[in-house]
């Protein structure tokens, strides 16, 4: 199964939004939600998604898989919920993370790195072909925020990314706030980093707010804590690769400090202008 979002702008949807979202006379281009936050079998949580799942088109991103882990098969019970989720509300998308949250059957609270080599490549793709097979759909894997790199690691993250696409057929999930997080606390240039990102296989964008502080030896550390407005230079890189790729499915994260809804509308207000832009600039070419 082969599921499409819209090439616009959407926003994460949270359930103190539920009543403005409901009342919006225009309707964001979708919604997304995690999708562990509803894995029980009904109560509001459900109603709310279900009433909103006849009016929007639906990204189900997930977020303790733990793709990345180091066992050699993914939790089953797991999967078969997200399964269960899918086959429910049919979602236009499902996503996961280039990360490992759980091992020896403890999940923990963070979306972990793992060192890009050889063996890492070929369990991740193994996870990955299960995670499809289970689902029963092509699914979208995304870069990670890093805070570091691991010296064990002899494949570039965009190639590593690559790969896995390439041999699973998965798609990608380009987060620009992660290339520029991951970037700035590897002392690395980001606007490079997508240079050498295989684009061709980008299915959806994230875009979200991030912490800026500094190490204990004074250098930037970004921390992706997606709890404020979109930065200045998230916007650039993002309106660098519309223009190279096209529109792409946008969506604008805030899961922190969560605003009003109007603020997470201007955001996306913003992300569809440059969409527009985008579009425009295709059809001329």
């Amino acid at each position: 199964m082969t599921a499409m979002l819209p090439s616009v702008a959407g926003t994460a949807f949270k359930p103190a939004h539920f009543s403005a979202l409901q009342a919006e006379t225009t309707k964001p281009g979708f919604i997304e939600v995690h999708a562990e936050n509803y894995m029980g079998d009904g109560g509001l949580p459900h109603a709310q998604l279900t009433a909103l799942r006849a009016e929007h088109a639906l990204s189900l991103h997930g977020v303790g898989l733990s793709i990345g882990s180091e066992s050699r098969d993914l939790d089953r019970d797991h999967l078969q919920r997200l399964r269960k989720l899918c086959d429910r509300y049919q979602p236009d998308s499902f996503s996961e993370h280039l990360a490992w949250s759980s091992h020896g059957g403890v999940f923990l609270n963070d979306l972990l790195p793992l060192p890009y080599t050889d063996a890492t490549l070929l369990r991740v793709i193994d996870h990955v072909a299960q995670t499809q097979d289970m689902l029963g759909r092509r699914i979208l894997l995304e870069n990670p925020a890093t805070y570091l790199q691991f010296a064990a690691s002899t494949i570039p993250e965009t190639e590593f990314l690559g790969e896995i696409a390439a041999r699973t057929g998965c798609g990608l999930l380009l987060d620009v706030t992660n290339v520029q997080v991951a970037c700035t606390n590897r002392d690395e240039d980001p606007a490079a980093y997508l240079t050498r990102f295989p684009l061709q296989h980008v299915g959806e964008i994230h875009l979200a707010g991030h912490h800026a502080a500094k190490d204990r030896h004074g250098m930037p550390l970004l921390i992706d804590d997606h709890g404020s407005s979109v930065s200045a230079r998230v916007w650039q890189l993002y309106e660098s690769v519309i223009a190279r790729i096209g529109p792409r499915p946008t969506l604008v994260e805030w899961d922190t400090d969560v605003p009003d809804w109007s603020v997470l509308v201007a955001e996306a207000t913003r992300a569809q202008a440059i969409l527009n832009r985008g579009a425009g600039k295709a059809e001329a070419a």
